[in-house]
């Protein structure tokens, strides 16, 4: 099993560790905390999954833009497209590009400790620019499970096709609205992220990837900031 599946039942064990404590509470308050927590196991089961697929997905933008997630394995790889760049994790390095002016330049930076997962401040870029990733959904999740005042409410629906568990979030300081597919991958996202109104949908959705997906782009100026590096 990959150490970011590892990683994220540990948490969700945490989380429920910490929704179940003793004491002078009610059923109400149990029967509350049972959901949140059956909530947290669902999404660490499917993103257990979902990190060990290769797949590609394109996903729709407010205003006609569009934005991409792609993954494969052995070794774990994973890109993120987005409006002017994109950003690749790979076991050699991660590279962020930005377009402007009808150029692209790539900068290659150190990747993430073999074993580990990236962290989640890696994904800023991606969010600033539209794309909510995985790793920020996952965060948001479990931020609610934690809010006692939190209500979440929970329904199916089919997004490109595929069957999906959607959640809607209502806390103090707003809400949002997730929908994750069977396989476990992302499929629509609606509501704030660092207090900027963000919503996208999934439009398509394959099981294979390009096998340039990891590479940038051919006409990108590329600079190697890894140790080293060039």
């Amino acid at each position: 099993m990959p150490a970011a599946s590892t990683t994220l039942r540990m948490l969700a064990v945490s989380v429920i560790a910490s929704l179940t404590v003793t004491g002078c509470q009610t059923f109400e308050d149990a029967g509350r905390a049972m959901g949140r927590s059956e909530l947290v196991n669902d999404l660490a089961a499917r993103l257990d999954r979902a990190l060990e697929l290769t797949y590609s997905a394109e996903y729709q933008l407010p205003g006609g833009q569009t934005a991409a997630i792609a993954q494969a394995q052995d070794p774990a790889r994973s890109a993120y497209s987005y409006p002017g760049g994109r950003l690749t994790v790979t076991p050699d390095a991660v590279t962020r590009c930005t377009a402007a002016g009808g150029r692209t330049t790539c900068t290659l930076l150190t990747p993430p400790t073999p074993g580990s997962k990236p962290t989640v401040a890696l994904f800023t870029e991606a969010n600033q620019q539209g794309l909510v990733t995985p790793p920020v959904v996952v965060g948001l999740l479990t931020a609610a499970a934690l809010d006692p005042q939190a209500v979440i409410k929970q329904s199916d629906t089919t997004v490109a096709g595929h069957h999906a568990t959607c959640v809607e979030v209502q806390r103090s300081d707003g809400g949002f609205t997730a929908c994750v597919t069977t396989e476990g991958v992302l499929g629509s996202f609606t509501g704030p992220v660092d207090g900027k109104p963000m919503e996208l949908a999934l439009s398509r959705y394959s099981a294979t990837v390009a096998k340039d997906a990891f590479d940038p782009p051919a006409d990108a100026s590329v600079v190697d900031r890894r140790p080293g590096g060039s």
